[in-house]
């Protein structure tokens, strides 16, 4: 029984942390742009370009992730990752300066990095030693959770009618809690592992680098969608003053989603299913802009949040399982890769936003460079993985 608590724990210190450094230091930003934008001097492009330097931070913290192999210093790296979470959503209270806004969106994307992939991997490793079966899927709730509790919050501090700065700090209150069983309860890992060798041939060059590219692809249908969906639903007159509620729907689609691809998976197989994702996610994002229809926006963030989950959880699954010895290194290149698409598509949609006075153009240039992404999917079934 104590050892049932013990694991019960552990895992709810990992979904707090994901909460924190994900749904709070990097997708709260979304549900509150649009109050950001009413009460203080932020544009579409400024917007834009404090979305583009929260994944810089995730991307540099990702490619920090890996070049470490020390357990101990990436647990100490997760501790920082919590505590920069907290300061990064806090200090956006105190300030209305571009230059501190930039850097405060820069270390939540650390952040993130630190609950994502530090985090994630050091739960792998206490599963595997204490006896539990390596699957992450209870832990990997907490995205949609973290989404899910974000908007939740959101919708809660817009009925008592807090402003933008007051959202900010009641935002960190909620981070200060999640940070404590996040702290507490993840033991650190044994000073030495137990690394198995595998005869395991890894794939070809080929394969990998169409793999990264789809993963590029992916990255940017995500990111569009996931920086401007409130925005977006704001702007419809139907839905005005709904766009933490449509938020909080993304939250809870996410939520069960892993579980629900998992099984996709298992029965029409990996690929297919990574393409029946990608084919989801399109339309979600192709609706809003082919209509202001409030119906078919609501659909659309159901969709969105039960497809992107999906394609990054099937995907490293699929990684996973082609470098069983050691994936940390494929997991970076394409993390790299998700993160130059988060890098870029941000701005460039603020930019098309500002031009055109609408957020169209942004999200059909997303759904055209998904459908590329399913086009590289379909060249990698017929790809040799060896």
């Amino acid at each position: 029984m104590l050892r049932s608590m013990d694991t019960r724990k552990v895992l709810l210190a990992g979904i707090c942390s994901l909460i924190l450094t994900v749904g709070l230091a990097r997708f709260a930003y979304t549900p509150l742009l649009p109050v950001m934008r009413s009460e203080t001097w932020l544009t579409e492009v400024a917007g834009g370009w404090l979305a583009t330097f929260n994944y810089m931070g995730y991307m540099s913290g990702a490619l920090l992730a890996a070049s470490i192999s020390s357990l101990h210093t990436k647990y100490q790296l997760y501790r920082a990752g919590l505590i920069i979470g907290v300061l990064s959503i806090a200090g956006m209270a105190f300030t209305q300066d571009m230059v501190v806004w930039s850097l405060l969106r820069y270390i939540a994307g650390l952040s993130s990095a630190a609950g994502l992939l530090i985090g994630s991997g050091l739960m792998l490793n206490w599963l595997m030693r204490n006896g539990h079966r390596p699957e992450l899927g209870i832990h990997f709730g907490g995205l949609g959770g973290g989404i899910l509790v974000s908007g939740l919050v959101a919708v809660a501090m817009t009925a008592v009618a807090l402003d933008w700065a007051q959202q900010w700090l009641t935002l960190s209150a909620l981070a200060a809690l999640l940070f404590i069983p996040a702290w507490l309860w993840l033991p650190e890992p044994a000073a030495t592992t137990n690394q198995q060798t595998t005869s395991h041939a890894p794939p070809s060059r080929q394969w990998l680098t169409l793999m990264i590219a789809m993963y590029f692809c992916a990255g940017v249908g995500f990111v569009v969608s996931a920086t401007f969906t409130v925005a977006m639903v704001e702007k419809i007159p139907a839905l005005a003053g709904w766009g933490s509620w449509v938020w909080v729907l993304v939250g809870i689609a996410a939520t069960p989603a892993c579980f629900v691809w998992d099984r996709v998976s298992r029965r029409i197989g990996d690929m297919p299913a990574l393409q029946l994702a990608f084919a989801g996610q399109i339309v979600a994002i192709v609706l809003p802009a082919l209509s202001s229809n409030a119906a078919a926006a609501v659909f659309s963030s159901a969709l969105y949040g039960a497809t992107f989950i999906g394609i990054v959880s099937l995907t490293l699954t699929i990684i996973g399982r082609h470098y069983p010895a050691n994936p940390a290194k494929a997991m970076a290149r394409l993390t790299l890769s998700y993160g130059v698409a988060q890098i870029i598509a941000p701005a460039a949609t603020g930019y098309i936003a500002e031009a055109t006075g609408s957020y169209q153009g942004g999200l059909l240039m997303a759904a055209v460079v998904m459908v590329v992404g399913m086009g590289l999917l379909w060249k990698l079934q017929h790809t040799a993985t060896h």
